[in-house]
């Protein structure tokens, strides 16, 4: 059986970038529960009332993760952003970005590359 080391983050972080007019800002915070990311989804989404998309992952174990897009299309924003997790080796692990929309679509790859970005920063 292979032996899996993983870590999780100390303490909650919070980053920002604009890309093409859009504003991304990602949240990243430590959590043991499905009730602690609750909260912080929560508190995320009382923050920034007006931003357009609240995209997030989490895992908590091996078999405990989600990703969610939130309206983004299917694949382009909790994917990218659980995949970050993931090639950190994080667990009990929340990232969300919200995205506030400047004007321009930025086509799949784009959107794939901004959440891509958003969670690594």
């Amino acid at each position: 059986m292979e032996n899996h080391i993983y870590h999780t983050i100390s303490s909650a972080t919070v980053a920002d970038f604009i890309v093409k007019g859009s504003k991304f800002i990602s949240y990243s915070f430590p959590v043991s529960s499905i009730e602690f990311i609750k909260f912080h989804l929560e508190e995320v989404k009382k923050l920034h009332p007006k931003a357009v998309h609240h995209c997030y992952a989490y895992r908590l174990s091996k078999q405990q993760f989600r990703a969610n897009d939130d309206g983004e299309p299917s694949g382009t924003a909790g994917r990218p952003i659980l995949g970050q997790i993931d090639s950190k080796k994080l667990t009990n692990t929340l990232v969300v970005v919200v995205r506030y929309f400047g004007g321009v679509l930025l086509g799949t790859s784009g959107l794939v590359s901004a959440y891509k970005k958003a969670a690594h920063d």
